[in-house]
């Protein structure tokens, strides 16, 4: 992988010009009448002597010019075998896992990808089980995920698995009583929190009901705690309803102390919400987008983000409580790959362009990364937003 990084700006230094007054206003004394020149010779010297303002960069803000420190990596699409890698998760900006083929296409593979491109597999899952991996997090040197597969007689099953992705050691299986597990391709999707892995599953009731399922990350027994109504996990110990604000209230529910709270909302606005943070869509007279907006769970704070053209680019609202991710429509790179990928910068109140021409985008842990390109031209990017400051 290759690594960009930019550093950008040069220091003018200031030009001393006091020590050119004195001899001045003496030739003015010694020659009145040649005051006025006298005047508009000091003003002019003076004028030229001001520190020039810095010159602003023609056209959007861009992530080169907004943090120039920043370090963008740059990998390609395909694996040393030829078999197209597509990255699931950043353990750090250059080491990812994904998923590939195999050369015959009878299996698919989950492999962990280095800094200097070298691969290692850490599953191989046969093609007719429609594998699926998913709700990837970490806790220190372990990496944790789902496992799907479908058996011959139709029958589905989830495995949690988790590995210490710095020692190389093989990966273990946590639990496969997973229930019926929902996933809402979110980084919350699978939270550990003190040492204990939690994910949320569908009851079987007539009713809605959350099962908030948790396992020791040591291994143990599953225990299940049941919410009435459709939750997806936020920052630990949160839930975050999954209404709207139009087909239902839109809550947040401390599962430990059971604290509930409301986020107030509009009949006209699409309301989706972290811990911190809420993403509101407002919708015009003809139900079209009409504006991003962003704001505090209680309603405070509220800001306008995007107009109705942007929207968001991931589930997840407020990466790092500090970035929304956006994109739009754009003109460069492919049919597939033709996106404005844009950061808005909540602390510094204004947006950012990452990049043109973008397929696929993905962010997970604080790092964010996207495709360019198709075909051999096919590559991925990775920022990691934590270095951002």
């Amino acid at each position: 992988m290759a690594q960009r990084s930019w550093v950008g700006g040069r220091h003018r230094r200031r030009v001393a010009w006091s020590h050119l007054l004195p001899s001045a206003w003496s030739f003015v004394r010694g020659h009145r009448r040649l005051l006025p020149l006298a005047v508009a010779v000091l003003v002019s010297l003076a004028l030229l002597a001001l520190p020039r303002p810095q010159q602003v960069p023609a056209g959007p803000l861009t992530l080169t010019s907004a943090w120039p420190e920043a370090s963008i990596v740059d990998s390609p699409a395909r694996l040393s075998d030829g078999a197209i890698f597509t990255p699931l998760y950043h353990l750090d900006a250059a080491t990812t896992v994904g998923t590939a083929p195999t050369e015959d296409r009878k299996a698919v593979r989950l492999v962990q990808r280095g800094g200097e491109g070298a691969a290692r597999e850490l599953r191989r899952l046969p093609e007719p089980a429609t594998p699926q991996f998913g709700g990837f997090t970490s806790s220190g040197n372990d990496l944790i995920w789902a496992e799907a597969t479908v058996a011959a007689n139709g029958r589905g099953e989830t495995v949690i698995w988790k590995m210490d992705w710095r020692s190389g050691a093989a990966p273990v299986a946590l639990t496969s009583d997973t229930g019926d597990v929902v996933f809402f391709n979110s980084q919350y999707d699978i939270v550990v929190a003190d040492g204990v892995v939690h994910w949320v599953a569908a009851a079987r009731t007539a009713d809605p009901v959350t099962e908030v399922r948790s396992v020791p990350l040591a291994g143990g027994k599953v225990s299940v705690q049941r919410v009435t109504g459709t939750f997806a996990l936020s920052v630990w110990p949160w839930l975050v309803s999954a209404g709207t604000g139009q087909n239902a209230p839109v809550q947040l529910r401390d599962i430990g102390s059971g604290r509930t709270l409301t986020v107030p909302s509009q009949p006209s606005e699409l309301v989706t919400c972290a811990a911190a943070w809420c993403r509101v869509l407002v919708l015009a007279g003809d139900a079209g987008p009409a504006r991003l907006d962003l704001m505090r769970p209680d309603g405070t704070d509220r800001r306008r983000v995007a107009g109705g053209q942007v929207s968001a680019s991931v589930t997840d609202v407020a990466i790092l409580d500090r970035f929304e991710v956006l994109s739009q429509a754009g003109r460069d790179g492919s049919p597939t790959s033709s996106q404005v990928l844009m950061l808005y910068d909540l602390a510094k109140r204004r947006t950012v362009t990452v990049d043109t021409g973008v397929g696929m985008v993905l962010c997970r842990g604080g790092v964010l990364w996207w495709s360019t390109g198709d075909n051999e031209a096919l590559a991925w990017h990775a920022v990691d937003l934590r270095t951002l400051t």
